[in-house]
């Protein structure tokens, strides 16, 4: 009877444990489309919609992705490759047009559990740059190349390849022509950097970044995109980042891996550490822009010093930011309890 009795309550007890044992991992997502001086008044609603809903897109695709397994660095290509492939931001197609009218794209990747990494800068051919960098981490010894060099190595890859103009859009080719005749390019296209980030069911950070650069760049230009520890930056021991901004602001302060250093050294909470770098390392100096960031909780901070900055985020529990200006949610950290 009393051994009986022992099952019962083993029984009971096991059933009242079972949902937290099999409760899945956590697993979240943050992405940004650029940022810049991005007012109400210089978008109309129809516009505002149009983001709004690819960002959601995005988002959610990468979401899903996540909770059905598939491992990092995975859903940040499959999601980077979807904003390549919208001429909205400036990854791509739709990247921007560099001074003698031709398109320079650069992109990275780095994965959170071995430090990984790959990268690309100044290619002309390769139809989806996050691909060349992926590739360049998987099948070379490198972690950076660039140039013809770059393009070259894609293509015995066997990876998609275009002819440079593919990448021209009316709207970027009119942005080069204010710039040439100002010497002012517009925010939209100075920082509209692609970015994505992650954490895995695995419990794996990867972050990825792309961009077409600065709009007239000369002389081979090379910004913080492509860098690792400028623009991308992952360690599962801290957190996973991806910057968009001035580029040569986020070189010098070496902005992904600075706020991972913050959150792993110093013990700093994630949207703390985020912020106190765009807002009081970045800011005062002149820089312009943001981050998304992720970390083994699936704690979620998106922080920008500009107007607005094209967003979107699952955190760990589930809620879902998408917003472009400054005065909606910023964030959807602090309730996947930061310990």
């Amino acid at each position: 009877m009393a051994l009986r009795l022992i099952l019962l309550l083993f029984c009971l007890l096991f059933c009242l444990l079972l949902p937290g044992v099999l409760q899945a991992a956590p697993v979240a997502i943050a992405l940004h489309g650029g940022a810049g001086t991005l007012t109400r008044d210089k978008m109309t609603p129809e516009q505002e919609r149009v983001y709004l809903e690819i960002l959601d897109t995005a988002v959610e695709l990468g979401h899903a992705r996540l909770q059905a397994g598939a491992p990092g660095y995975e859903v940040v290509r499959q999601v980077i490759r979807l904003m390549e492939d919208s001429p909205l931001f400036n990854a791509g197609f739709g990247a921007v047009f560099t001074w003698d009218g031709r398109h320079e794209l650069d992109a990275s990747i780095m994965l959170g559990e071995s430090l990984r990494a790959g990268a690309v800068a100044g290619i002309t051919r390769v139809k989806n740059p996050i691909e060349a960098a992926y590739a360049v981490m998987e099948a070379s010894p490198h972690v950076l190349l660039s140039g013809w060099g770059a393009d070259a190595f894609a293509e015995g890859e066997g990876l998609d390849l275009v002819d440079n103009q593919y990448f021209s859009t009316p709207e970027r080719a009119r942005a080069l022509e204010r710039y040439r005749a100002a010497r002012v390019g517009s925010d939209s296209a100075k920082f509209g950097t692609v970015g994505v980030v992650v954490l895995d069911a695995q419990g794996n950070l990867a972050a990825g970044t792309s961009t077409g650069g600065m709009t007239g760049k000369r002389w081979g230009r090379i910004g913080d995109s492509p860098l690792i520890g400028s623009g991308t930056y992952a360690d599962n021991s801290s957190c996973a980042v991806s910057a968009t901004g001035h580029g040569e602001f986020f070189i010098r302060w070496q902005v992904a891996s600075d706020i991972c250093a913050r959150v792993k050294y110093q013990k700093v909470y994630l949207q703390a550490a985020a912020t106190h770098v765009i807002h009081q390392e970045l800011a005062p100096a002149g820089g312009d822009g943001g981050v998304v960031a992720v970390d083994p909780r699936g704690n979620v901070a998106m922080v920008f010093n500009t107007e607005g900055m094209y967003r979107a985020s699952i955190n760990g529990v589930g809620e879902k930011v998408v917003a472009i200006f400054s005065d909606e949610p910023a964030t959807g950290s602090g309730v996947a309890d930061d310990g």
